[in-house]
């Protein structure tokens, strides 16, 4: 018997509108026991807010997981991602580069940056549903996460 999985709760770091509706689209993936609980914030300083319960974040969830956008206003994608593994309470939380850049200094600085994944958003409606509903299944069917820490 396996023991029910809890909703995973899921930060996306998106700055681009269209984006952030089509990936709360395809994280409400049907026939989901429990869908992930997602927060949408739209720039680098928002995101270190709502991870730090700073501001009108005070009562934010921990997320188990980061979907992260390379280039964001305010504090872009790499400097978010290397604050998040630089503290001691944040770097356990999975991190997903999901941007538009295939660019290969791009991928190899995030990794030493210790993103835990690096995602090309696809072009296409169809394929860019699937990569999300992917990300989604792994992290959360799939992948083994750290427990929450008991403070939070």
């Amino acid at each position: 018997m396996t023991t029910p999985r809890r909703p995973t709760a899921i930060l996306i770091v998106e700055d681009d509108p269209g984006d952030q509706m089509l990936i709360r689209e395809a994280f409400a993936e049907p026939g989901l026991d429990s869908p992930p609980k997602l927060a949408v914030v739209g720039d680098g300083e928002e995101a270190l807010d709502f991870l730090h319960r700073r501001g009108p974040y005070t009562a934010a969830f921990r997320p188990d997981l980061v979907l992260l956008d390379l280039n964001l206003p305010k504090y872009d994608g790499r400097a978010v991602l290397k604050q998040i593994k630089n503290d001691a309470d944040l770097c356990s939380i999975p991190v997903v580069i999901f941007t538009t850049s295939a660019n290969a200094d791009d991928v190899t600085g995030t990794y030493l940056l210790h993103a835990n994944a690096y995602v090309t958003k696809p072009v296409d409606f169809d394929d860019f549903t699937t990569a999300v509903r992917e990300i989604n299944g792994f992290f959360t069917r799939t992948a083994r996460l750290p427990r929450r820490p008991a403070t939070v």
